[in-house]
């Protein structure tokens, strides 16, 4: 940046304006190079899918509850941002770390089948018994996850990505429906953008990075919504429900 230019990885910002979109600025950020038109395309797709899943998420209440506190609708964005962490907003980068695994493994000589049964396993003393981007609370099929991947898979026929990690995701949802006796977890929202994170190339921290930046959007929404619906003080529960104190009786210190 000098006075009266302003440059980004070189190019002169007057020449961006109005040329390229937001999802190919967040690429040429993270990246120091503009993308391809169907590579943004397919970017601009997994941040556009994971907006926003209703004021039930805990990042989304946060920010509702924030925004009745009287603060700015930054500072309501902020609750709920900071509250994006491996259980709840950090799925993407695990299961793009789970992809990457296996695809490590094959790349070493493992056999296919073995890396992926080892990939999970790994993945699983690493977070626990839930493997990241498959099954979700409110949805048997998650309906954005099956649009991305059909976008994943006309973008591989097209020659723009690979389709290897998709073909990852798939065999991870086989090899769980095999250990659960048949019982599919479908892959989810997470798993989905995860995939194209994965096909384009993106590491895995950045997987969250770029959720935490679609989110926004929703976070935004439900802030300003909350502020002109008014209200102080909305707290994380129904002011009904009453809840059950378990600690000591009541008494006094003894001086």
């Amino acid at each position: 940046m000098k006075p009266g230019e302003i440059r980004y990885s070189g190019y002169p910002i007057e020449q961006l304006i109005g040329q390229v979109g937001f999802a190919h600025m967040v690429w040429l950020l993270t990246r120091g190079e503009l993308p391809q038109a169907p590579q943004a395309a397919l970017l601009e797709a997994a941040l556009m899918a994971a907006v926003d899943h209703g004021p039930q998420a805990p990042s989304i209440a946060i920010a509702r509850m924030a925004a009745t506190c009287g603060v700015g609708l930054n500072n309501a964005m902020a609750s709920g941002l900071n509250v994006l962490g491996d259980v709840h907003g950090g799925a993407g980068e695990q299961a793009v770390a789970l992809f990457n695994d296996i695809a490590r493994q094959e790349d070493g000589g493992v056999a296919p089948e073995i890396a992926l049964r080892q990939g999970l396993d790994d993945a699983k003393a690493l977070y626990g018994p839930y493997i990241a981007g498959y099954g979700h609370r409110f949805h048997p099929i998650d309906p954005r996850a099956p649009r991305l991947l059909a976008l994943v898979d006309q973008a591989a026929k097209d020659g723009i990505v690979s389709g290897r990690f998709a073909g990852i995701a798939r065999a991870v949802e086989d090899e769980l429906a095999y250990r659960k006796n048949g019982r599919r977890i479908p892959l989810n929202i997470d798993g989905a953008t995860a995939v194209i994170y994965a096909e384009l190339g993106f590491p895995a921290p950045l997987a969250r990075g770029l959720f935490c930046l679609s989110r926004s959007v929703g976070l935004l929404a439900h802030a300003w919504e909350q502020m002109q619906q008014g209200g102080r003080n909305k707290g994380p529960i129904p002011r009904d429900y009453l809840w059950n104190y378990t600690g000591p009786a009541p008494r006094t210190p003894a001086l």
